[in-house]
């Protein structure tokens, strides 16, 4: 099963993805993306570490390579697509970074993969250089994810809305 999880910041999308992983079950990896660049970074951090303990998951910290996880897992839970393709495209001006995160996410070794991304374009305003770069680079990953999810989620105000159903 390929579930991906959308929604804007704060939305929920995190507990829900996380419960998504529990029902699906199993040996569990959280595969955990962001960097802890500053202080608000770690408190974030620490905020989703909290969510998750005596969950049952086993957390690797991967920032930039996905093919660098070579452990399987029943369940795996990516969290987040927006922080990992920031860590990619900002990493050595990575041109490949497309390639390199589908790839990625392609080669995880699980039956059950729930990937948690952010809604960050439909917010109207037109940006310049990077930030319009890295904008369309995360919607051009997004919606190549939910070709291959069997179903997708957007979270909103706490409330899940399937936007994709599988068979």
């Amino acid at each position: 099963m390929f579930i991906l999880v959308t929604g804007g910041s704060g939305s929920g999308k995190s507990e829900f993805a996380e419960n998504i992983a529990m029902k699906l079950g199993g040996k569990m990896l959280y595969v955990a993306t962001m960097k802890p660049y500053d202080d608000e970074c770690l408190k974030h951090i620490e905020r989703h570490r909290k969510m998750r303990d005596g969950k049952g998951f086993r957390t690797v910290e991967c920032y930039t390579d996905l093919s660098e996880i070579t452990e399987s897992a029943d369940t795996i839970l990516l969290e987040c697509m927006s922080n990992l393709t920031a860590n990619v495209m900002f990493s050595d001006n990575n041109e490949n970074a497309f390639e390199k995160i589908i790839g990625g996410i392609l080669n995880l070794k699980s039956e059950n993969i729930v990937i948690v991304t952010n809604e960050i374009s439909s917010d109207g305003i037109e940006y310049d250089g990077d930030t319009k770069m890295y904008i369309s680079l995360l919607g051009r990953i997004n919606s190549a994810l939910s070709k291959r999810a069997d179903k997708v989620y957007e979270v909103v105000y706490g409330i899940p809305i399937e936007i994709k159903r599988g068979q």
